[in-house]
């Protein structure tokens, strides 16, 4: 199986930014990248920070654009999304459609489980994890302990070393999730957005990582004493996770045109 993954487009309507970053742009350039894959990805995972601001007609914005995609691809919320606004625009993503009040769901229609936690506060920049979803994710692992599993969420749940952005998106209940995690080698990895860059880090049996955004980047900066949180216009990108004989191996990749490929 091959599940791309692309993150934080934070399309949104009016604000101080949109000259500048033009996130509907970069997001129908990697869309474009994305039908140009060959092979093609089986799914398309988008993990969080759809929208700038959670807003209807942001939405609006952003479903005709991921209407272009070739690829069936599945969504989860970011600290910038609304749940409510989320369900009614994507109301044919009957996954999206729970009674809970967290946008969380299990698909076990592939070859690698999905698992997709939620890990949004309203209107918060920082992730938590509560007792009843944690125990939503013991309960939903519990129920196929064998099968090669990948865990969605937004905010991930290591520190990363850029202060401003550990101290703006705690995720709290990350040592709990841990402890639920820790009996699941089945877990190939866990994938999340919200850092606009690729990191690895090490979660209990399993490595979790974080994917660039499709637009504007976090600024690499791991002073102790940072004072200002910025934002860069390094290459976009999007991950490639392929599932190989030894598991999952995940690719980096970078959305615009380079010189080659030249033959060695």
């Amino acid at each position: 199986m091959l599940i791309a993954q692309i993150s934080d487009l934070h399309i949104q309507e009016g604000g101080k930014d949109t000259a500048l970053i033009q996130a509907e742009q970069h997001l129908t350039t990697c869309i474009q990248t994305l039908n140009r894959l060959a092979p093609r990805p089986d799914l398309v995972v988008i993990t969080g920070d759809l929208t700038e601001h959670g807003r209807k007609q942001e939405y609006l914005k952003l479903k005709p654009l991921l209407a272009e995609l070739d690829i069936p691809y599945l969504l989860i919320p970011g600290n910038h999304d609304s749940p409510a606004m989320l369900r009614e625009i994507f109301h044919e993503h009957t996954y999206l459609q729970t009674d809970s009040p967290f946008i969380q769901y299990v698909i076990d229609d592939w070859p690698l489980r999905i698992v997709a936690l939620d890990t949004t506060v309203p209107m918060r920049s920082e992730g938590g994890l509560c007792a009843e979803r944690l125990q939503w994710l013991s309960d939903t692992l519990a129920q196929a302990p064998g099968a090669p599993t990948l865990v969605l969420m937004h905010h991930p749940p290591f520190e990363t070393g850029i202060k401003l952005m550990d101290d703006l998106g705690l995720l709290t209940g990350r040592e709990a999730f841990a402890q639920i995690i820790a009996p699941y080698a089945n877990i190939e990895r866990i994938l999340c957005g919200h850092l606009h860059r690729t990191m690895l880090c090490r979660v209990g049996p399993t490595v979790a990582s974080t994917c660039p955004g499709t637009a504007h980047q976090i600024t690499l900066d791991l002073n102790t004493n940072a004072q200002a949180l910025s934002f860069n216009f390094e290459p976009p990108g999007y991950q490639l996770h392929w599932q190989g004989a030894q598991g999952l191996v995940t690719h980096h990749a970078s959305i615009g045109d380079f010189p080659g490929p030249y033959p060695f």
